[in-house]
């Protein structure tokens, strides 16, 4: 079984020849016609994959506490845009938001919200979750049009969909990764003609035929963009998705389909197309352009920092039995250790400028 996508990849590359696993990871996601989050709904139960802060309303509101802590760390500025990139369905900003306004009622009504969202159609969903809040929040399709002044910028889930490339070692040495036709017409991987400039290879002279590297232009480009607006007008950005803490070798190229996951070439615009993130990359491109990196570690370690056990103790507390047990088992499901949990599957990453000390990578 094919897909639309499908039939216009084969014609791409019928017509040109192998395309690069970067330029297939962007049609998959954003092709105008046929991409995956031009036409499917892929949060929730009935989507393809559950984020965050769906799973449980503690995760939003123990951002909207760090964010309130950070603003209290940066002095308490005046004018404060509070920002997003990426906001799904709008549940965790709305938590961001509930929290602040309980926390800091000052803080609420200075502040002005920011998300930014290239999708029409979720922006009006947004614009529904977040209809409390509607005369504070403006939508942008870039981040640069995000007003200037002091920021506090939360992305969840932003990079890992922001395509990659991928270089696989042959007997000529590394080589760009390609989707190609196999004798079937077939969509398949290919060992393209380009090589890599070396010193974007971590050391391993003596690495197997097949190794697979990733490399990330796009992600640093982004990243350079939000450290540079930091750095300008100050504040602090924090950034959680998935991946690993350091650079490395392998193939991190996935899809996932009705919450399992799908081989990356059998549903092109059917399924979720993603990679991990390279988080060291990330900070050293924050480091490079100036900002202070406050933490990098594991969801878990960062969600038990702040509380999260105190707080789904007091969500559940009076509650019956079964909500008591939800709530607990949401809480271990956003925080928990151990192989294939979020906890560990997804990192943190805190930046800021000036430096200064943020909750609860330094107390």
């Amino acid at each position: 079984m094919t897909t639309p996508l499908t039939d216009k990849i084969k014609a791409i590359i019928l017509a040109t020849g192998p395309i690069s696993v970067t330029d297939y990871f962007a049609l998959c996601l954003a092709d105008p016609e046929h991409g995956y989050y031009r036409t499917r709904e892929p949060f929730g139960q009935s989507g393809d994959f559950i984020t965050a802060p769906e799973i449980s309303q503690l995760f939003g509101e123990l951002i909207g506490m760090f964010l309130f802590e950070a603003w209290r760390r940066h002095g308490q500025p005046e004018a404060v845009a509070i920002a997003e990139i990426g906001p799904g369905r709008g549940t965790m900003m709305a938590d961001i938001l509930r929290v602040l306004s309980r926390l800091s009622p000052e803080l609420y009504e200075k502040a002005t919200v920011h998300l930014v969202e290239t999708s029409e159609r979720l922006q009006k969903v947004q614009s529904q979750t977040l209809v409390a809040h509607k005369f504070k929040i403006d939508w942008h399709e870039s981040f640069e049009e995000i007003p200037d002044g002091f920021l506090l910028l939360v992305a969840n889930e932003l990079f890992d969909a922001i395509p990659i490339r991928q270089f696989v070692k042959t007997e000529q040495g590394f080589r760009e990764r390609m989707v190609g036709l196999d004798a079937q017409d077939n969509l398949c991987f290919t060992a393209g003609v380009a090589t890599i400039d070396p010193d974007l290879l971590p050391p391993g002279d003596k690495l197997p035929l097949g190794t697979i590297f990733e490399v990330a232009p796009a992600r640093d480009a982004v990243m350079a963009a939000i450290s540079a607006r930091l750095k300008r007008t100050d504040g602090s950005a924090l950034i959680i998705d998935y991946g690993h803490m350091a650079t490395n070798y392998g193939d991190t190229l996935q899809a996932v389909r009705a919450h399992q996951f799908d081989p990356p070439l059998a549903h092109p615009g059917e399924a979720d197309i993603t990679s991990h993130v390279d988080f060291e990359q990330l900070a050293r491109r924050a480091v490079a352009e100036g900002l202070r990196i406050n933490g990098l570690t594991y969801q878990g370690d960062f969600l038990l920092a702040l509380g999260i056990r105190e707080r789904a103790e007091a969500l559940a507390r009076g509650k019956d039995i079964i909500v008591q047990e939800g709530v607990r088992q949401d809480a271990e499901r956003l925080s928990g250790s151990g192989e294939g949990k979020m906890g560990e599957l997804f990192k943190v990453l805190a930046v800021s400028h000036p430096a200064i000390a943020l909750v609860p990578f330094q107390a």
